[in-house]
């Protein structure tokens, strides 16, 4: 028996281009009373719709709304905007849907919709025609709206950037076409379009390093790009932007969100913007506004056409490309917002209502509305979004901004949500990298760990874990610490008693990470204890009040030289404990080379000199601090990728079927002295030291050894096999894990920056700071008395010559304390008579020369080391 044939609209919402030279198009609404498509040309050119179209005119006492509804398809001419609007009336609703066959229609076609209905605010129902409203899957966007009476569907008024009114008072009939964005339709029938397209990168799990990015910021400065490209789509495809990020590492960008925003009315009304982009507009086009000034006169097309290029290009450099996605909430916020879509078309279906009082919307987002994705609709809307991004832009995965709200059932988690079943099941989303953000505002939101397979899940426990033992645990505020060796132990093996928990799913569903783009950067948790977000206009009430810093004695900035030492080291603890730790290591761009927000941990509104990436650091001509950090990161995450020891998926501990945690014999721990840990070592917060040995079978072992005190300490390794040091945090100031109760110091001979080749016409500055680097060299090595091999250029306003100068000399005076709790970080390779110790100096890392027959190793203060086995 044949299938009956399907009718001709029974598909998806959207704009579909036919062989007839015109489109069918729907358009969901389940609750309206009419839906018009409306078409949008230039007056000054012929229409296309000419012999079809009732020409409207002006009529005493008649609203075109009222007109609008008499005809099939009519036309009108709108002066002041110079437009034509055709207006085609829609058949349905067929369940829930709108249709119509549009008899002609072409790339770069501007339309939207007009929806009349019920108005009655008060039980959710807020239809006006007078509103022209985008298409849901409109795949280009152009416009944006203006904070005007005409952009709200109730009455309202704008004084002083402020809009007053009731959303439950009278209707607007301001039309709002020329005040809001238009969809913009994109033909992208051609089946050829992906023919030279590289092949995808497919990156396991068990060997990405995530690299989260913003488009716009990460490019705006950048001096190695023409104007034109700073700040776009184009300009991350450049090929020294690639060369950057394929020197780094890092085998995964994630991009915050690239899908066409809007700014909230708060905002707007302050005069202020979105520069992360959590306010989504469209989610089916990209931001234009990240597009070159080409592409963006060019139109939508030319916009898309950027994204996919860029995306194409970081394929062909090896990289994967996620994308962070908001599908909780959109731009429209509450009930008083702006309408432009989902509330014009239809607010019931689309949004969470409150069940005590429909009139107002649920809001675990923060945002104001809440996507009802307990609509099946609204299930696939997402999905459908989703799969166009990765079939058609040609996206690796997605991160899902607070992701608990996506999987609300009768407003309650569920980790068997119908969405992400549907993530699941998808033949093709089911295989790419799903991340979700597990937590939300709304009840019982904290879900970190309980989405299960495939999913992978930012582990803020780690986040917290790792901060609190570097920073926290050191500032002088408490005797001991917060942070336990079992606390540390778990979290470094892949936080197994929060993500085992399913069969098969592993420590790579951990995505470990100490900063992200919400909360301070990697270096302004070293600066700052407190968050500084008075230039966001919320005094400084806005972002986390718990941040788990320090500040080593200097709220902010400081030129002692000892502090910066000891920021700088802290900064690569919890670089160190990240990377080399059991799961996905994700780094916020800019943490490799000291990026600052000056202690806002909160700068969604901040698109300026704040949240762009300083690149200034390239114009020296010697070794910048920048450039040192950027070096020892590197260096690690090739370390990482290059141990097999991390290349898999499963815990070092492992969980046995009866919910017992048994232990694992891929690795084991050792107290300074070579002991193994007793039951009370575990739970006892003055234990601050530790090895931990991964071992295996077809590769040499390697031994992690952290030392969280503030002074230089022995450590007995394994007498089983020989060891050597590969990686040091305190390398970044030039020290290295010694034997014979000494720590060595680190010669670095290459002054000269690599990355100077990179930057154009930047002769006058380079020159300057040269000049500038070679007078602080001769003051400091002055005073030190002692040639000076550190001749980089200074940060936070003091030379990394005068730094290196400072340090040693107070390392030859037995380390002075910088605050109550934090010893400097110093070698202490001084003998009696003050001379330094030369056979400790001259050590070069990684060189095994006069081992230890005991295995012991000095390790430096407050450091982080990879031994490797020889």
């Amino acid at each position: 028996m044949r299938n009956p044939p399907l009718h001709r609209y029974a598909t998806r919402p959207g704009l579909y281009f036919t062989d007839d030279g015109g489109a069918d198009v729907i358009v969901r609404s389940e609750t309206a009373g009419q839906v018009w498509l409306c078409v949008l040309e230039p007056v000054d050119k012929p229409s296309a719709f000419f012999q079809d179209a009732i020409r409207l005119f002006s009529d005493p006492g008649v609203s075109f709304i009222q007109q609008i509804h008499e005809f099939p398809v009519c036309t009108r001419i709108i002066e002041h905007l110079y437009l034509r609007e055709t207006l085609f009336r829609m058949n349905g609703p067929n369940y829930g849907l709108w249709y119509v066959h549009l008899p002609k229609a072409w790339d770069g076609m501007q339309y939207g919709y007009r929806v009349d209905g019920a108005w009655d605010p008060k039980h959710g129902v807020r239809f006006n025609p007078y509103k022209f409203l985008l298409d849901p899957y409109g795949k280009g966007i152009e416009g944006s709206m203006e904070l005007d009476p005409a952009a709200f569907s109730y009455q309202c008024e704008v004084h002083d950037r402020k809009v007053v009114g009731s959303a439950y008072g009278a209707m607007s009939t301001i039309d709002s076409l020329g005040h809001v964005p238009v969809s913009v339709a994109i033909d992208d029938r051609d089946i050829h379009k992906h023919e030279d397209d590289p092949g995808h990168p497919h990156v396991p799990w068990r060997k990405t390093v995530i690299y989260e990015m913003h488009v716009k910021g990460f490019t705006a400065n950048a001096p190695w790009l023409p104007e034109e490209l700073r700040g776009t789509y184009a300009g991350l495809a450049h090929p020294i932007t690639l060369a950057y990020l394929q020197n780094l590492g890092v085998t995964t960008i994630e991009l915050l969100p690239i899908q066409a925003k809007q700014d909230e009315l708060f905002l707007q009304e302050h005069g202020r913007r979105n520069y992360w982009g959590y306010s989504t507009l469209s989610y089916f086009s990209p931001e234009p506004s990240y597009a070159t000034k080409a592409a963006q006169e060019h139109g939508a097309g030319a916009v898309r056409q950027e994204v996919i290029d860029m995306v194409r290009a970081l394929h062909e450099a090896g990289f994967e490309v996620i994308m962070d996605v908001v599908y909780n909430h959109t731009c429209e916020g509450g009930v008083e917002g702006p309408t432009v879509c989902w509330r014009g078309l239809d607010d019931l279906a689309y949004y969470r209502h409150q069940k005590s009082n429909v009139g107002r919307l649920e809001d675990t987002t923060g945002c104001g509305n809440t996507f009802d994705f307990t609509n099946t609709h609204v299930v696939t809307f997402a999905v459908d979004s989703l799969r166009y991004w990765a079939k058609r832009i040609g996206i690796d995965g997605f991160r899902f901004d607070l992701g608990v709200s996506l999987a609300r059932l009768n407003g309650e988690f569920t980790p068997h949500h119908p969405f992400l079943y549907a993530l699941r099941s998808d033949l093709l989303l089911g295989n790419l990298k799903l991340i979700m953000e597990p937590w939300d505002l709304g009840n019982l939101g904290w879900r970190t760990g309980q989405f299960g397979i495939p999913f992978a899940e930012w582990n803020d426990r780690f986040r917290d874990t790792t901060r609190t033992f570097w920073l926290e645990d050191v500032d002088g505020s408490m005797e001991y610490g917060r942070t336990s060796l079992q606390e540390m132990a778990t979290r470094m093996c892949g936080s197994a008693d929060m993500f085992a928990t399913d069969p098969g799913r592993g420590a790579t569903a951990s995505i470990n990470f100490v900063a992200c783009h919400d909360g301070f950067t990697l270096t302004d948790l070293t600066r700052y204890r407190t968050k500084h977000n008075e230039a966001n206009g919320e005094n400084n009430n806005d972002g986390s009040s718990v941040n788990h810093s320090a500040n080593f004695g200097v709220e902010g900035v400081t030129d002692e030289p000892e502090i910066i030492a000891a920021r700088e080291q802290a900064a690569m603890n919890m670089t160190g404990t990240m990377l080399l730790s059991l799961g996905t290591p994700m780094m916020l761009a800019g943490d490799e080379f000291r990026n600052t927000q000056n202690g806002n941990n909160n700068a969604y509104c901040q698109d300026n000199e704040l949240t762009w990436m300083n690149w200034d650091w390239l114009y020296s001509p010697y070794k910048t601090r920048e450039m040192r950090r950027l070096e020892t990161v590197s260096r690690l995450i090739s370390l990482r990728k290059s141990l097999d020891l991390y290349h898999h998926e499963d815990f070092f501990t492992r969980l046995t079927q009866i919910g017992l945690f048994k232990p694992s014999d891929r690795v084991k721990w050792f107290l300074p002295d070579g002991s193994s840990p007793k039951e009370r070592d575990w739970f006892d917060l003055s234990t601050r030291g530790f090895t931990m040995r991964l071992l295996s079978n077809t590769e040499v072992d390697v031994c992690i050894v952290v030392n969280g005190v503030a002074e230089n300490r022995d450590f007995r390794l394994p007498d089983d096999s020989t060891w050597i040091p590969k990686w040091c945090s305190a390398e970044v100031n030039g020290l290295w894990p010694g034997q014979g109760g000494h720590i060595g110091t680190e010669k670095d001979n290459e002054e000269i920056s690599v990355w100077m080749q990179h930057v154009q016409n930047a002769n006058e500055v380079v020159r300057r700071l040269a000049e500038e680097a070679q007078t602080h060299k001769a003051d400091a090595a002055g005073i030190a008395g002692f040639d000076i091999v550190d001749n980089s250029a200074a940060h936070d306003g003091a030379t990394i010559a005068g730094e290196a100068a400072s340090v040693d000399a107070a390392a030859a005076n037995g380390g002075p304390r910088i605050s109550p709790n934090i010893t400097l970080y110093m070698s202490d390779n001084a003998n009696d008579s003050g001379d330094i110790d030369s056979t400790a100096a001259e050590k070069v890392p990684g060189e095994n020369s006069a081992i230890d027959p005991h295995n012991v190793w000095t390790m430096p203060a407050m450091s982080i080391t990879l031994m490797k086995q020889v």
